[in-house]
Parts: C-alpha cells; structure tokens; sequence
C-alpha cells in the first residue's frame, strides 16, 4: 500500500480511534439511562473574527519541500514512523535548502504536518473539538465553525485548493465516492458519522467547498434537550409518551434546527422489543435498542446507474416485518410510500421533513405526494396525510442561534378539504436578555389531544395538568 493511500485510511482510524476513547467515559446510552445527563467538555474556543496572518512564502516552501521529501524518500515507512522523526526530517530540509530561512514556530509546523498525515489537514483540530457543531471551508483561504448556534470566521487555512482537494480525497476515497470535474458534487460521511457535503469547481467558483455536520460522539437525551432550553419537563413527558404509544410523529423544522437530533432523542424511546428499520441518506442516527437495522441510500455510479433512493427504501422496509420505520428525512415521492406505511397498520413511525411550521408541512407532505408521479385528486392526498400523521413537532432555530421546539401540534382530522391541525404546545417569548438571548418557554394550550384516551388504552397514563399552563406566583 503506498504511503497516500496509508494516509486515507489512517485518516479514517485517527478519528475513529477519538470517537471511541472519548465513548468509553460516556454515561449509558439514553435508550437505557434516560434519566442521566451528559456533560460535555469545552475546548477552549477556536473561533477568531479575522484571519491569522498570511504564511511567509517561506514557510510554505518548506512545508512543500517537506512533503515531497516524505513521499519521495519515506514511501515505504510507517507513518507514525514518520511522525516521530519530523524534527530530523525538517533540519535536513532546511541544511539542503540554504535559502529558505529558518521557521520560528516549529511547534505549528510539526502539528500542520502531522495533521496532513495522520488526520483531515487544517480542519483536523476543529473535527476533534465537540464544542463544534459544524465546519464549513469556503476555498483554501475561508474556513467558518459553528458553536453554540452561532458561525464564525476561524484563523484555519489550506494551502491552496489542491491541498482542500487531497483532504477531500481523503474523505470520500475509502467510501467508494469519488469527485472530480465529470462528478463535482457529493455527499459522504467520517467514520464517526459526520456528515459531508462537498462540491468543486467549476461549480464552486471560491475553490472547493466542504460542509461538514459534526455527529454527536455521546447521543444527547431528553434531558439534554431539557437543559438546552430546546423544550420542558411537561413537553418531554409527553413526546416520550407519545412515542411510546405509537403514535405517528413528523419531525418538521429549517436547514440546522436540529431535526435530526430530536428524531434521534424519540428513537430513544421505542421499546427495545420492537424491531425497527431506519432509512436515510447518511446514517447519522445512533439508536441503542437491539433490534435495529439500519438502511442508506445509494448514489448512481460513473454511469449514472445504480442509484438506491429513499422511496425504494422504504417499499423495500415494508417487506422487512418492521415495528417501527424510522425515515430520516423525507424529501419527495416517498412520502406517499410513507403515509401508506403508516396507514396499514405501521404505527408508531417516525419522520423528518423542511418546513416553517406545522402547516407548511401539510402543504409540503401535499406538493411530495404528487412528486411519487401518482395522479391523485387533492381530497385523497389529504386524507391519507389526516388518517397517517398524530402529531407534528415543528423545531425552529431562533435568531440567537438557539433551536427550540416552538410547536408541538395535533393532526386531529380531516374537515370539508381541510386538514385540522390543532397546537397542544407553542413556543412563547417574553423577552431577549440583555446578552441577545431570547426568553421564552413552550407552554401548553389548555387542549387536551384526542388521542388521549388512545394513550390510556394503552396504559400510558398522562396528569391532565401538563395540558393546563401553570401561574406562576
């Protein structure tokens, strides 16, 4: 195996290697410890507002000269060899090459190197840092993070695209991806199942860009979500209580509302009996039942063939004796294949989809049906969405870069033409703080769903007061 491609693969295991070192302190899984509360470690922040300084010509001729020297020379070597030995390897560089000066920081050379060897290059500190949600490279010379909600501009940067590009390679090489200008655009994931974006000149015209969707190494809990402020006490009792009465609930919500998150959080709480199928682009659910079987989608190859979608998916799904059928976001046609599912007997199914609120999502579940190529009349459309859906959690990200629940809504019937949709739980604010912070709580309606006396059958047994907002005195 050649050196470059020691490197792919130990690029692969280097993150590999942190996520599992970091799980091993991990508190139990929430399908098991629910009532546990993971405490995250911070790092101390990367984010800076403006650019570190532009690399002398210098020092970036003699990290060139490094790494052809490496390639050329230490080919056949180990690369954990080749680390240990940067500090002779660098002198002897710099006793052959008498017109480059000598580099002052030694230390941020030998970690920019080893970073390109043995991890993702620049990016690499960011993917091991958990208090990053999201990395995004705009070209070699713009790379942006997101923490707590909100993007900033970082002092990372790539050599030229060329090095953005070997980083990418890195990434989609051990997946069987491939991009490259017949095939500029592609979605991938880490091993540790971040999920990757990436799309090249010339559709990119700032050079290769790389968004990267950090996965949770320690899958957050209900009690997480508490204490994010995302929703309350009474509001978690009941979607836990819903979940486990097999209602049918859709996830709606924006581009990083944090869907995905509470899709994952009320997988926690299917019943470890159950025999569950989930069915996503990139697997980023992190379900610790038994019985789980997890199914991704395929791209088409070179030829434009062999491409496996979510709709065949989910057909495929029915045949698989599932109790549940856990779909991470539904975008098109399979809707329809979905609402079916859940018409004939799947109860308790769970879903993901765009949408502003709980009525666009309606009308978005309406325009995705007629997507499945079926000339269906409107009525029978709606009646199928009336008869699938119980409940719709619309999550929002608020201006402060918070993502909250900001509706919890009943899907109660179809009336005339017209979906009833009837909110248990919205989202009201009092106030932004004097930091930009925005006051606020989910509070009930005073409605008590219909479904209610469903729960009871099922011996789930909800107190009538968290439909009723307390006074406070």
């Amino acid at each position: 195996m050649s050196l470059l491609a020691r490197i792919h693969s130990k690029s692969q295991a280097n993150i590999q290697e942190q996520t599992t070192a970091d799980n091993s302190t991990a508190v139990e899984h929430p399908a098991t410890q629910q009532d546990k509360i993971i405490h995250v470690e911070v790092s101390p922040p990367l984010i800076e507002t403006s650019y570190a300084p532009e690399p002398s010509d210098d020092y970036m001729e003699l990290k060139n000269l490094i790494f052809k020297y490496i390639l050329k020379e230490r080919n056949e070597e180990e690369i954990e060899e080749i680390v240990a030995d940067l500090d002779s390897i660098i002198t002897e560089i710099l006793n052959e090459n008498e017109g480059i000066k000598d580099v002052k920081d030694w230390k941020l050379l030998k970690e920019e190197i080893k970073n390109d060897l043995t991890g993702y290059g620049p990016i690499n500190p960011l993917l091991l840092d958990d208090s990053v949600t999201e990395v995004m490279v705009n070209g070699p010379k713009q790379v942006y993070a997101e923490r707590d909600g909100k993007l900033g501009l970082t002092n990372i940067q790539f050599r030229d695209n060329d090095h953005v590009m070997a980083v990418l390679e890195k990434i989609v090489a051990p997946l069987g991806r491939r991009i490259d200008e017949s095939s500029p655009m592609v979605d991938a994931r880490l091993m540790d199942g971040s999920r990757v974006n990436a799309i090249i000149p010339p559709l990119a015209l700032n050079g290769p860009t790389i968004t990267i969707r950090k996965f949770s190494k320690d899958p957050f809990t209900i009690n997480d979500l508490i204490r994010f402020g995302t929703l309350n006490e009474e509001m978690a009792e009941f979607i836990k209580a819903s979940v486990e009465a097999k209602l049918n609930i859709f996830v709606s919500g924006g581009t990083g509302s944090g869907k995905t998150t509470t899709l994952n959080v009320l997988s926690s709480f299917i019943s470890n009996k159950d025999r569950i199928v989930t069915i996503e682009d990139a697997a980023e659910l992190q379900l610790g039942q038994d019985h789980v079987v997890s199914l991704e989608t395929r791209p088409p190859n070179i030829e434009g063939k062999g491409a496996i979608y979510i709709r065949d998916l989910v057909r495929n799904s029915l045949r698989m004796r599932p109790d549940r059928i856990v779909i991470g976001e539904v975008r098109g046609g399979e809707a329809l294949d979905m609402l079916q599912a859940m018409n004939t007997g799947h109860d308790g199914s769970l879903a993901t989809g765009h949408s502003n609120s709980p009525r666009d999502m309606v009308a978005r579940l309406e325009t995705m049906v007629l997507m499945a190529g079926m000339e269906l009349p409107v009525k029978a459309i709606r009646e199928q969405i009336a008869g699938a859906l119980d409940v719709i959690i619309q999550q929002s990200r608020l201006k402060d870069g918070t993502r909250r629940i900001t509706n919890i809504t009943e899907v109660q019937g179809l009336e005339g033409d017209i979906i009833v949709l009837q909110d248990i739980f919205t989202f009201k604010q009092s106030g932004i703080d004097q930091n930009g912070k925005i006051i606020g709580k989910l509070v009930p309606t005073g409605i008590r769903p219909k479904f209610y006396e469903r729960m009871e059958n099922e011996g789930i047994h909800l107190p009538t007061s968290i439909f009723t907002e307390k006074v406070e005195i």
